[in-house]
């Protein structure tokens, strides 16, 4: 099958659906400070939004991708945008908390279906190094919505309340069904394996077995984390903390997310003269600095907004470099099996995700210093990753 050109378009549709899972987090954090007082209960509650979201976002992703591998990426990914649709209306029309947190876990489900096939739709077109410069000219796609999202959402709550949220979700999962309908062709290779259970362990059983996958994973594993933990608690730290409104706060989120943009773009540039392994190589050294600078700051007991932002500008820039070279390294030598290796690239950052997610809700003390201590950590072991196992891999 020869691969189409990566047109504008095709981009613009494969960042949107790798968008997703932030579009789904970052667009109803603004909600999540009033949520429990709307719905009569405790405030600390409301986070658990954030987690039963994430663990769809595993759960799904763990499923996605064999399915697509055998049935097709386009149906399926037409399946998951429908329970994206259903579970957005249910949302709407919730009127309970514990409603809400097992709709909020359907929405994860439907919405994983978006980055799982996206990697594994690149993976079918395209060769080592043109899919780790496509897959950076998606991550600048993908930087857009993290700064839209939070302010759409703010301006959502702050027209019809937390239910509007979830309206404009409706409105974006119908829009995207049309798009996939219509203006995607199905990529995934003519020989379709089982979805029998032994056969799907089996698949994930040996790409665990291979280094150069767990290399990869690892390395982009512990990135991810410092994004995660910086997701899910920064609503409730910096609201709290540093007493900014939920517009205000949507606006420094969406002033952080703009590494994303421009990481995206450098990155794409880039990867062709530098390659995969330096691009790594070089944004696990951008989140060990940025980690180390907001953990100080945060032990100073730094009280201003700019002390946040700055670190994760340069954090998130980082990762814009490292995670789609990464992704690219992971999924190269399996182009049978790339919707599993997809999967598991998905899975195990949001299944982590949630249990960081929780650990946080936990350690609130009104301060950001549970937050900026965990991004240092995880940003720390993604540098230490990278030195002691992505780099054996590429050297041997």
């Amino acid at each position: 099958m020869a691969a189409p050109q990566a047109s504008l378009p095709f981009t613009l549709l494969l960042g949107v659906l790798v968008a997703l899972t932030a579009l789904g987090m970052d667009m109803f954090l603004p909600a999540v400070p009033v949520l429990a007082g709307a719905l009569g209960a405790e405030p600390g509650a409301a986070q658990h939004s954030v987690t039963g979201y994430l663990l769809g976002l595993a759960i799904g992703q763990l499923t996605w991708g064999p399915i697509s591998d055998r049935y097709g990426r386009k149906p399926v990914l037409l399946a998951g945008l429908g329970l994206f649709l259903v579970s957005s209306v249910c949302g709407a029309l919730a009127d309970s908390l514990q409603s809400v947190l097992l709709l909020r876990f359907a929405q994860g489900v439907g919405i994983s279906s978006g980055p799982v096939l996206s990697r594994s739709i690149v993976r079918d077109l395209y060769a080592r190094e043109q899919a780790a410069h496509l897959l950076a000219r998606m991550m600048a796609v993908f930087g857009i919505v993290p700064v839209a999202a939070p302010l759409i959402g703010a301006q959502a709550l702050a027209w019809r309340g937390w239910p509007a949220v979830f309206w404009v979700f409706a409105v974006i999962a119908v829009a995207l069904l049309a798009a996939v309908a219509l203006g995607l062709r199905e990529t995934a290779p003519a020989e379709r394996p089982s979805i029998a259970p032994a056969r799907i362990a089996a698949s994930y059983a040996m790409l665990f077995r291979d280094a150069r996958f767990r290399a990869a994973l690892a390395t982009m594993l512990f990135a991810q984390m410092g994004i995660i933990a910086f997701v899910s608690s920064s609503a409730l730290a910096m609201v709290q903390a540093l007493q900014l409104t939920p517009t205000a706060f949507s606006v420094l989120f969406a002033a952080v997310m703009l590494g994303q943009i421009s990481g995206g773009f450098t990155g794409s540039r880039l990867v062709p003269r530098l390659g995969i392994e330096r691009m790594v190589r070089l944004g696990a050294a951008l989140v060990l600095a940025a980690g180390i600078a907001l953990a100080l700051l945060a032990f100073a007991g730094a009280a201003h907004w700019s002390a946040i932002v700055l670190p994760m500008l340069v954090y998130i820039f980082g990762c814009a470099f490292l995670i789609p070279s990464a992704t690219a390294a992971a999924l190269s030598p399996f182009p049978k099996l790339a919707g599993s290796a997809s999967s598991l690239l998905g899975a195990l950052p949001f299944g982590l995700g949630a249990l960081v997610s929780a650990a946080l809700a936990a350690a609130f003390d009104g301060s950001v210093r549970p937050m900026a201590y965990a991004i240092a950590v995880f940003g720390a072991c993604a540098f230490v990753a990278e030195r002691t196992l992505f780099r054996k891999v590429v050297h041997s």
